[in-house]
């Protein structure tokens, strides 16, 4: 989408049509999210956490993991991921912002002028459910 296209939708002789971020950031966190290899939005842990709760980082109205600064015509995204165990990083990273590009351009008409991807962590199978290899289902040791 080019900037006119853009500038023809939101800006209007009858007015200009305004998008909060928030409204910007959960369509690309959806987006993202749809992606398979994609395990999770957001930073891994404590640091995530507190993240979320600043305001303008994310994490806010299900957007975690997604940041974005708004503008009259174009819009720049920033998404934290946490990827499934054996995908292709430079592949899934592709899809994402391809995905995230053509939601938010489609659904707001704003240009995407760029989506920064940071992944956060790996996700191992058995790695969250508290299954640390060395302990059987009712938390015992398996060894002696």
């Amino acid at each position: 989408m080019t900037a006119g296209a853009a500038s023809s939708e939101l800006v209007t002789p009858g007015g200009k049509t305004r998008i909060a971020d928030g409204v910007v950031a959960k369509i690309a966190s959806m987006a993202a999210g749809q992606v398979g290899g994609v395990h999770a939005m957001g930073t891994p842990g404590t640091l995530g956490a507190v993240k979320d709760r600043l305001p303008g980082v994310g994490g806010a109205g299900g957007n975690r993991g997604v940041s974005v600064q708004v503008g009259e015509r174009q819009t720049a995204v920033d998404i934290d991921l946490v990827v499934d165990y054996g995908v292709s990083i430079p592949e899934l990273a592709g899809a994402v912002r391809t995905n995230v590009i053509g939601e938010v351009e489609h659904m707001c008409g704003l240009e995407v002028v760029e989506v920064n991807i940071t992944v956060d962590d790996i996700h191992v199978p058995g790695e969250d459910d508290g299954d640390r290899g060395d302990r059987g289902s009712n938390g015992e040791s398996r060894v002696q």
